[in-house]
């Protein structure tokens, strides 16, 4: 059974840095997938972060995210990283990360039914 599991949230400053990791299990190594971020604010939907590529070489963030978030992947440790800098009030969310099986070593996706494995996800609260 594939199994994502997100860490590394938390309470925070606004201005902070914080780094997500996101560490898949059950077999199945996270270079067989492209990957993804999303997240869901208080009452809000949820909404895409960011995704990156199976092979790692390509990412694509929510137009209104870029800048702060960055993605990256260690297919050798199976874990997915999101890098959030300059958090704001607004970043307050739990973080998800999920899977996408791709044959496409070099594709991103960012809609939510293009991923077959979700998360339980990571609760970040950023305080002013």
């Amino acid at each position: 059974q594939v199994q994502l599991i997100e860490s590394g949230g938390g309470l925070v400053q606004a201005g902070d840095s914080l780094r997500l990791s996101c560490a898949t299990s059950g077999g199945v190594t996270s270079s067989d997938y492209a990957m993804g971020w999303f997240r869901r604010a208080p009452g809000k939907e949820r909404e895409f972060v960011g995704a990156i590529s199976m092979s790692g070489r390509n990412t694509r963030y929510a137009d209104s995210l870029k800048g702060r978030f960055t993605i990256s992947r260690d297919n050798a440790k199976d874990t997915v990283y999101l890098q959030i800098d300059s958090l704001e009030p607004e970043d307050t969310a739990v973080y998800y990360c999920a899977a996408a099986r791709t044959s496409y070593n070099d594709l991103t996706y960012r809609t939510r039914d293009r991923y077959n494995y979700w998360g339980q996800g990571t609760q970040v609260t950023v305080a002013l």
